[in-house]
């Protein structure tokens, strides 16, 4: 389904709630449409550095709504790896707890991707990462977190929000707020300024 939040010229291809929050609060007036991209399949074909299936996914996700009509899609993509494992969003609760445990004392990394296309073509693609480390909970502080963020955790590959009750979860974060959120804002606006698709 697309949500339209003021008429633009420029395109989320994500159905991210987080991303869409992220720009509205920053005034980008922007459209946002859900690629429908098979990420699975994807993920599978890939081969080589995280950060460049993260900029690979982003890509497809922005050409997968693209057209020739001048317009500026952004296709954005979140990793979550962890000693050698890329992680997944969680389908259940239990499988949310057994992550959040292998997670539980350690450092894991968020790395995204960001691609800008327009008709047809990339312009520009960003990559970065944040360095998150986790601190030794209690069994029953996890149950009691999920407890209260239900089916919320499911939203997120880390089964975390840090604008809510996730952020008790660690003791270190090295790194952009807003690219933990999965939106290198920043970098984002400087691009979008170039392009003048928002004010210089």
């Amino acid at each position: 389904m697309n949500e339209t939040s003021i008429e633009s010229n420029f395109i989320l291809a994500s159905g991210s709630a987080s991303r869409a929050t992220i720009l509205r609060q920053a005034c980008v007036a922007f459209e946002k449409r859900v690629s429908g991209v098979d990420e699975d399949a994807l993920k599978l074909r890939h081969q080589g550095a995280p950060a460049k299936l993260a900029c690979a996914l982003a890509k497809a996700k922005a050409l997968a709504v693209c057209e020739n009509d001048g317009r500026y899609i952004l296709g954005a993509d979140q990793l979550l790896q962890c000693e050698d494992r890329l992680f997944d969003k969680p389908r259940s609760r239990e499988e949310a707890r057994t992550n959040l445990m292998f997670l539980r004392g350690k450092t894991h990394y968020l790395i995204n991707g960001l691609s800008l296309c327009c008709d047809g073509e990339e312009v520009w693609s960003f990559t970065n990462h944040v360095s998150l480390t986790m601190r030794h909970f209690s069994d029953e502080y996890l149950d009691l977190y999920i407890e209260n963020e239900g089916d919320s955790i499911l939203s997120s590959v880390g089964c975390y929000r840090l604008e809510a009750m996730g952020a008790q979860l660690f003791t270190h974060i090295e790194g952009d707020y807003f690219s933990t959120l999965g939106l290198p804002l920043l970098p984002l606006l400087e691009e979008l300024r170039k392009h003048d698709i928002i004010q210089t």
